[in-house]
């Protein structure tokens, strides 16, 4: 029986607390409205930004960002001015007549949604939904860093901190572009194995030395400091670190990682004096309704491997345990399916 036009019930996670976990619970999901689309949840993943902040990557086409060459943050998003509603200001979401807010315009943590159309992309249909759902964020996050926000060149050297899915993808993504030394940072050594098969050529942990981690990759790159630097985890602290690892001259930095909301930084102008770059990068610095196809059918062509980076999947009801897995450092990516 058709549900064109008639609200659909279905089961969603829903928190109604900071810091509480998700609660399973049956929502009402209301047709769409001009220029959206209802969709039905194959699979999602379980990224460390849902934690705290916004996540995701819009491309409506029309507005400033979408039409500038090197724009890739649209307007239609929410991010960073988050209002939990559907551009017209409203919700599609209720629970027992309670509006129930929309997360990074998506909401996929339930079985059916509902999105404005600029964030509705075509694939291939016979692509996996179970590996490249991670192409909607946490893969082409890192990988672009790489790719298209540093533009990673033959060669070169560089420095990922923070060796999760998303850190992870950035390794690939230096390897895919040529450099010669790829050098992953990240205090928990369970990760490196995984980092040197994608790429990386060493690993360091910070707490293994008494100097700076920006003097010891100094050490490692015969004085010179890295080309290329990324910070994939949200510290204020690693990313002044990653900073001060790069070249002093034509080093470049790459934040990646999302800080805390009420974060703030504070480090020497000499960092940038000399002639550093430091730069911000969203969705690895892709067009998504472009580029999210073309990458989905570069990994069905085999360009590149998604399925290192799944450690874990779970029956959407376990949704819980992929966040404690995640916290816990005992996941690098876990891929919920409905």
């Amino acid at each position: 029986m058709s549900t064109a036009g008639k609200v659909i019930k279905c089961k969603a996670a829903v928190v109604w607390e900071v810091n509480k976990p998700f609660s399973i619970v049956e929502i009402e999901v209301a047709p769409p409205k001009a220029h959206e689309v209802r969709i039905k949840i194959l699979a999602s993943g379980v990224c460390r930004s849902d934690e705290h902040v916004l996540s995701g990557a819009l491309q409506c086409g029309e507005c400033s960002a979408c039409k500038h060459p090197r724009g890739n943050l649209c307007k239609m998003s929410d991010l960073g001015v988050s209002t939990g509603l559907m551009p017209d200001g409203t919700s599609r979401f209720t629970y027992k007549g309670q509006q129930v807010h929309t997360f990074a315009s998506t909401s996929t943590f339930t079985e059916y949604t509902v999105v404005h159309e600029s964030s509705v992309v075509k694939i291939d249909a016979a692509a996996p939904p179970e590996k490249v759902c991670l192409i909607g964020c946490g893969f082409s996050t890192g990988y672009g860093a790489a790719i298209n926000s540093a533009k990673v060149e033959p060669g070169s050297t560089c420095a990922v901190f923070g060796l999760g899915g998303v850190g992870l993808s950035t390794v690939m993504g230096c390897k895919a572009a040529g450099a010669s030394q790829i050098i992953g940072v990240d205090i928990n050594k369970d990760k490196f194995p995984k980092a040197k098969e994608m790429g990386a050529t060493e690993c360091v942990n910070p707490l293994d030395f008494k100097k700076p981690i920006n003097e010891v990759l100094f050490d490692l790159t015969d004085g010179e400091g890295v080309d290329y630097s990324f910070e994939v985890i949200g510290r204020t602290d690693t990313m002044t670190a990653a900073l001060a690892s790069c070249h002093m001259n034509y080093g470049t930095s790459v934040i990646v990682g999302v800080p805390p909301s009420a974060s703030e930084i504070t480090f020497s102008p000499a960092l940038i004096f000399t002639g550093r770059t430091w730069k911000g990068s969203i969705f690895g610095g892709w067009k998504s309704k472009d580029a999210v196809p073309k990458l989905v059918s570069d990994y069905m062509g085999g360009k590149f491997v998604l399925d290192p980076l799944i450690t874990h999947t779970l029956p959407f009801d376990k949704i819980n345990k992929g966040f404690e897995l995640l916290r816990s450092g005992k996941s690098i990516r876990s891929v919920l399916v409905f």
